[in-house]
């Protein structure tokens, strides 16, 4: 167990580097054949599983100082199963990585990944005439033989249940042997990332060409680059909630208010609920109200950060609603449900749809032991609301280690008692 102390939050804090962005500069980088570097990356869980994975598939990574070195190139077949930790996002890469090795790759997994779908990205792969085989259920281990890699042609890639498998179609796309259609029927889910996957195969070299149906992606392979990675918007999210519900003034270092990244959106519900958000040359000032206001905010776009949003919600004035969370069903928990469950046990009453959570808070929230259910984000997100009522205990607290190994000390640093 592991609890934040009650206070105010005030000062500057460095997040660390987007594991979003970084996991996904990881995999096109060792697509491109030569030397490229990557500037600002954060070590996590989740982001040394890739490297585990390139290093297994024959690409170097020296992660030994900053800038990380990543010599890219023709992936060869692994000695062993590719095990990609608890990352989802890992995963889905993989596979489509897999799919461009002439040999059998398996891709694995640990925890709740085990029981994560996959068989989207697998039934791309059928249609590519690639050899591919889930276990049942559709889920974890994958085997996957490539032989001729991706073929080209027209693709059907479904976003409802992940974007995720977009992405790593994306990613793979431009080493087909012919330019790739890939065709987006349902235009859902947390689109916001894909963009972030185009803009990152533009900066090693391939720019796909966003249409009304889709992508259109030439065949121009990658080329090597140097990137540095932003600080994580995800984990930004932290902080600002902090000083939302404490009345403090916290300065979130090194990013900017046009960062593409999908979970800076939550700024703007921040100030929907009365915070005052301002850039400066240091980087994004949050500074909460005295009271906060109640809001409905469709968040499809931006999800992981409707957790920590839904704890300012605990602190509101009245009841809010957050939608556009179905896909938080698919992740390292069903974070609808945890997140209800945490809610609940701090004296808040908590109604879920599908894709919903409406919150009416309590008259006097109460401090709770609270379940992460072995995910980061509901175990980071319900520890916010020790910063208000104190007493907020949350079990297994080394989950943040997926992707912000420091987030207690970082926090702590910036509580006034």
């Amino acid at each position: 167990m592991r609890s934040l102390p009650k206070g105010r939050v005030e000062g500057k804090i460095r997040v660390p580097g987007s594991k979003s962005a970084v996991i996904r500069a990881l995999a096109v980088a060792g697509l491109a054949p030569g030397r490229s570097t990557i500037h600002g990356g954060a070590l996590s869980e989740d982001v040394m599983a890739m490297i585990g994975v390139l290093e297994a598939l024959g690409v170097p990574v020296d992660i030994g100082e900053d800038p990380w070195v990543v010599d890219g190139g023709r992936l060869r077949p692994p000695e062993g199963p590719l095990d990609c930790g608890e990352s989802g996002l890992t995963a889905r890469i993989a596979i489509a990585l897999a799919a461009t090795v002439e040999g059998e790759v398996t891709v694995t997994g640990r925890g709740r990944l085990l029981e994560r779908p996959m068989s989207p990205l697998v039934d791309v792969l059928h249609a590519q005439r690639i050899e591919a085989t889930a276990s049942p259920g559709g889920t974890l281990p994958v085997t996957v033989n490539g032989r001729d890699g991706w073929w080209g042609g027209e693709i059907t890639v479904p976003t409802e249940t992940s974007t995720q498998f977009l992405s790593a179609v994306l990613i793979a796309a431009p080493t087909a042997r012919y330019p790739v259609a890939i065709r987006v029927p349902d235009r859902a889910g947390a689109l916001g990332y894909v963009d972030l996957t185009v803009f990152l195969m533009a900066v090693f070299g391939a720019r796909p060409i966003e249409t009304s149906g889709g992508y259109e992606v030439p065949d121009s392979g990658y080329r090597p680059a140097s990137y540095t990675v932003p600080p994580d918007a995800s984990s930004a999210v932290y902080p600002a909630v902090a000083a939302a519900i404490t009345g403090g003034d916290v300065t979130l270092v090194g990013l900017a208010r046009d960062d593409p990244q999908p979970d800076m959106a939550i700024l703007g519900h921040l100030e929907a609920m009365g915070c005052r958000v301002v850039e400066n040359e240091t980087g994004v000032r949050v500074m909460g109200p005295d009271k906060l206001q109640p809001i409905d905010a469709d968040l499809e776009r931006s999800p992981d950060g409707a957790l920590g949003l839904a704890i300012a919600c605990v602190f509101s004035s009245g009841p809010c609603r957050l939608s556009g969370l179905g896909t938080l069903r698919h992740k390292e928990s069903d974070r609808l449900s945890a997140m209800a469950k945490g809610l609940r046990r701090l004296g808040a009453e908590v109604e879920t749809t599908t894709d919903s959570l409406v919150i009416t808070p309590a008259v006097t929230p109460t401090p709770a032991r609270v379940e992460a259910f072995g995910d980061h984000r509901v175990a980071m997100s319900l520890a916010l609301a020790g910063l208000r009522i104190g007493g907020v205990e949350v079990d297994h607290p080394q989950v943040v280690s997926k992707t912000w190994p420091g987030f207690w000390e970082d926090m702590e640093n910036l509580v006034r008692t």
